[in-house]
């Protein structure tokens, strides 16, 4: 088997009679092989879509490689070597079939796509993947209309007691002088009038084959002569394009020539590129330079508000503040000072001692004295107090004015006072150097502008000198495109391309790289076709006439009939029976059930020996020592598998005798001994069958190697 499918990219596996054990790890594409074997036999079902539970065959073995789908078998078949290929045809998946003799390459004709399988095999795709195609992930085998009726031709009475057995015997026996097999008179005539009827099928065959390659050889004519055409017409078209585009290079080269010349004219007058570059960064310097000293006139800080002044140095100057402190603090000094009436009391006491001093030395004094005593002491003290009657008021005022008593608080007026001053001041004098540096500033940028814009606004003249740009960028760029229209119509003009228009109407709408392939292609389908025509012609003579064996046919027709008639009349008498038979009849094959159930005791050492066939092909069993049949979900996962080979094994020897067993990771979950016991069925199975074993394990293997 070659093999392109899935992850095999031409792959060949070759295969011996009898026993094949493969051994591969996981993912070596053992289950590849095996839908390959089964897709090659019966083919690829296209109208299957992938959902959300199932990958469709042709998305799930779509090559890795992405070459299209293809395969070959070599095979023995009727002791004749064979070989049988698929290929993807467009997008039909293995849609082209071939069979054809190894040695000579001549057409099987036996053999279609769609009979490839159930003739090799004898059965349909269903009853072989549920008999002797067996996978681990599918081995219960399940319900199926095909299987059904497969099934059903093996029934039997299950009758033991031979009362039909002597008379079923007699008309076997008149029937065996009929027909035996392929025995008898009339099998002798049938496969006399089946060779007739072969060849003559051949012939007609090969006659519908060579009207159908005749035909097949005038469309690759057609097809060929209409590529041919389409070849010229495409050449035609490319001239046609040529000239349009030519014109159109022309027209755009001139049109280009004449805008360039009224650019040219209009920017003659114009400044270089370098000045204007040049008076546009001195203009946007210019706007910069403005913008920054509007967004400084703006940041700048508000005139200095005027303190708020309050006695006892309303509007004065620290100066002058200083000053007046220092005059009130010493007139209050003054003011407050009581050592100043000192003076009048030693006076007060000086008169009173100078008095006494009168009296005691004059004593016709004494009684006047006395009298004016109290007056020489109080004048003195009146006289002082008359001379210092306002202070005590001027002292008050000095303290109303300054709030406090306190010299020090009088101080500390003083020093807020000098700092209110003095801050307003240095703060107005900061206000007029920065509105002098504004004012300055300004009335550079001023100058500035009318050197850079002749009195224009910075935006207007910006504006202007961009137009002048702009004319100038729009002239290189005309200049450049002129360049390149011209050199496009000189490289069209120096490339001349001629074409004769085409002689029939052009329908296609290939390109010129997909209708030379097609046109190879083509030419070498017809090349094929003719020498198949050449084949078919010498196999239909070596045939012989289609008139000659039709009249032999008939003549077979005629004792078919003759023999036939005899036949049915020894069958007749079979009607009994057989409809005994029928009434007896139950879905599934008695002996089905009884190989499964000789092959499970074999498997499990004669611990099971009871074993059951449902109408829906599920399985119960019994050991020996349970006393009830159980269904298989009651069993470990190990023994279902053993129960389900069983049957698939049973199954494949009835319904599947010509066709080859394929185990795929069927025994995985087998223990050593039931390992064994499988292989010695499989063995003794491959004696007379291909038998395939694909498996991951080594003890297979191992297995057959220590019972050798």
């Amino acid at each position: 088997m070659t093999a392109t499918f899935g992850k095999l990219d031409g792959q060949t596996l070759t295969l011996q009679p009898g026993l094949n054990v493969i051994h591969a790890p996981n993912e070596w594409g053992k289950s590849t092989w095996c839908a390959f074997l089964c897709a090659m036999l019966y083919g690829i079902d296209t109208r299957q879509r992938t959902s959300k539970e199932l990958l469709a065959d042709k998305e799930r073995y779509a090559p890795w490689s992405g070459k299209p789908m293809s395969g070959r078998i070599d095979l023995c078949w009727n002791g004749q070597d064979i070989t049988i290929e698929r290929s993807t045809q467009g997008r039909v998946i293995f849609g082209n079939f071939r069979a054809y003799e190894t040695a000579t390459g001549l057409p099987v004709t036996q053999l279609t796509g769609e009979n490839c399988g159930q003739v090799l095999l004898g059965v349909e795709k269903n009853v072989f993947t549920r008999t002797g195609f067996i996978r681990l992930t599918d081995l219960p085998v399940t319900e199926d209309d095909a299987l059904r009726r497969r099934l059903n031709a093996l029934v039997t009475t299950g009758d033991e007691s031979g009362a039909s057995d002597t008379l079923a015997k007699k008309l076997k026996e008149l029937k065996n002088n009929c027909r035996h097999n392929k025995t008898g008179l009339l099998p002798q005539a049938e496969q006399q009038r089946e060779q007739v009827q072969d060849k003559l099928s051949r012939l007609q065959q090969l006659q519908a084959q060579q009207q159908e390659l005749t035909q097949q050889q005038a469309v690759l004519e057609q097809q060929i002569a209409g590529l041919k055409n389409h070849m010229t017409a495409l050449a035609y078209a490319d001239a046609q394009a040529h000239r349009q585009q030519l014109e159109q290079a022309r027209s755009a080269r001139d049109d280009a020539a004449r805008e360039l010349s009224r650019l040219e004219m209009q920017c003659k007058t114009l400044p270089s590129a370098q000045e204007i570059r040049q008076k546009l960064d001195a203009l946007q310097s210019l706007r910069q330079e403005v913008e920054a000293l509007q967004t400084r006139e703006l940041n700048l800080p508000l005139q200095p508000e005027a303190p708020r002044q309050s006695p006892p140095f309303f509007g004065m100057a620290p100066e002058q503040a200083e000053a007046t402190l220092s005059r009130d603090i010493a007139r209050y000094g003054v003011l407050t000072d009581k050592k100043k009436y000192l003076p009048l009391g030693i006076v007060a006491i000086l008169g009173a001692v100078t008095a006494l001093m009168l009296l005691l030395a004059v004593p016709g004094l004494q009684p006047a004295f006395l009298k004016w005593l109290p007056l020489l002491a109080v004048v003195p003290l009146s006289i002082k107090l008359l001379l210092h009657t306002g202070d005590g008021t001027a002292a008050a005022a000095l303290e109303n004015t300054y709030g406090s008593k306190d010299i020090r608080d009088w101080q500390e007026a003083l020093r807020h006072h000098i700092d209110t001053v003095s801050g307003y001041e240095q703060a107005m004098q900061v206000y007029r150097q920065e509105r002098q540096a504004l004012s300055q500033a300004k009335a550079a940028l001023l100058e500035s502008r009318k050197t850079l814009t002749d009195g224009e606004e910075i935006p207007f003249a910006i504006s202007r000198w961009e137009e002048m740009m702009d004319q100038l960028l729009e002239l290189e760029s005309l200049q450049r495109r002129h360049g390149q229209l011209a050199q496009t119509a000189q490289t069209l003009e120096s490339a001349p391309v001629n074409a004769q228009a085409p002689a029939q109407p052009d329908t296609l709408s290939l390109t010129r790289e997909e209708t030379q392939e097609q046109l190879y292609q083509s030419e070498v389908q017809l090349r094929q076709m003719q020498l198949r025509l050449g084949q078919v012609q010498g196999q239909k003579e070596t045939l012989g006439s289609e008139e000659a064996l039709t009249r032999e046919l008939s003549a077979l027709d005629t004792r078919i009939r003759r023999l036939e008639d005899t036949y049915q009349a020894l069958t007749l008498a079979q009607q009994t029976l057989t409809e005994a038979a029928n009434a007896l009849q139950r879905q599934f094959a008695p002996r089905i059930t009884s190989l499964a159930k000789d092959f499970f005791r074999r498997l499990t050492a004669g611990r099971y020996d009871r074993l059951v066939l449902g109408e829906d092909l599920s399985l119960s069993a019994a050991a020996e020592a349970e006393n009830s049949l159980l269904p298989s979900r009651w069993r470990s996962d190990g023994t279902v598998d053993q129960l389900y080979l069983s049957l698939r094994l049973a199954a494949a020897r009835e319904l599947t005798p010509n066709a080859p067993l394929v185990l795929d990771d069927a025994l995985v979950r087998f223990d050593t001994d039931r390992l064994g016991r499988a292989m010695d069925i499989l063995l003794t199975e491959s004696a007379s069958r291909q038998v395939l074993v694909f498996t991951c394990q080594e003890r297979e293997q191992q297995y057959l190697e220590q019972r050798r």
